[in-house]
């Protein structure tokens, strides 16, 4: 059953993820489509720079509703998503 929220149904969402040595992510959604997002892509954004080390990068976690690897960086379900390709 999908998830609702303000009446509209959530988007995929990431069941798996799997850093890879070269700073992307293999996810698996719950649609059962895997796809691969380059997170270099996020490298411009000061927030996101303690990706560019790649053990800090490869601690990656991910919750019911996103991928993470602190308090302090995330990434939105739907960008992940929206900006990966099949893999």
């Amino acid at each position: 059953m999908d998830e609702i929220i303000y009446g509209s149904p959530l988007g995929p969402r990431a069941t798996s993820v799997v850093p890879t040595d070269d700073f992307k992510l293999l996810l698996t959604f719950n649609n059962g489509e895997q796809r691969i997002f380059d997170a270099k892509s996020l490298f411009q954004y000061s927030m996101y720079e303690p990706l560019k080390n790649i053990g800090f990068f490869k601690q990656v976690k991910l919750d019911r509703m996103c991928v993470y690897w602190n308090d302090d960086i995330d990434i939105c379900p739907d960008t992940l998503y929206r900006q990966s390709v099949p893999a």
